[in-house]
């Protein structure tokens, strides 16, 4: 059984910070490629940031130099540590895992999304 478990998200102040976490059960995250997505309303979800296996990292560029992705091997955990918000970055926030194989589909799965908002 496979489980992605996100926490962390909440009601912040713009030019607040967050630190998201996912942790994963049934799977490693050091062999997966872990990463974020957000989804506002009216809006098509899209991705945040991504860490692979061999641990590069993506941002969108809306992001970049604000939020930081993150492994930690030991606890099984991806987080997402988010600075300087702002209310355009106010989403649900999921944690996706995959894992390519050859000849088929990559294998892939979801959290149920953290709900972030960036409100004065």
């Amino acid at each position: 059984q496979v489980q992605l478990a996100e926490s962390g998200g909440g009601l912040v102040q713009p030019g607040g910070s967050l630190r998201l976490s996912c942790v994963a059960s049934g799977i490693s995250v050091t062999i997966y490629h872990m990463g974020w997505y957000r989804q506002a309303p009216g809006k098509q979800r899209e991705l945040v940031a991504q860490i692979t296996s061999s641990s590069t990292t993506n941002y969108a560029d809306s992001v970049k130099d604000r939020f930081t992705i993150s492994r930690d091997n030991a606890e099984n955990t991806v987080h997402l540590q988010m600075n300087s918000l702002k209310p355009e970055d106010t989403a649900v926030y999921y944690c996706h895992a995959a894992y390519e194989r050859t000849w088929q589909p990559p294998i892939t799965y979801w959290g149920q999304g953290t709900q972030v908002a960036v409100s004065s």
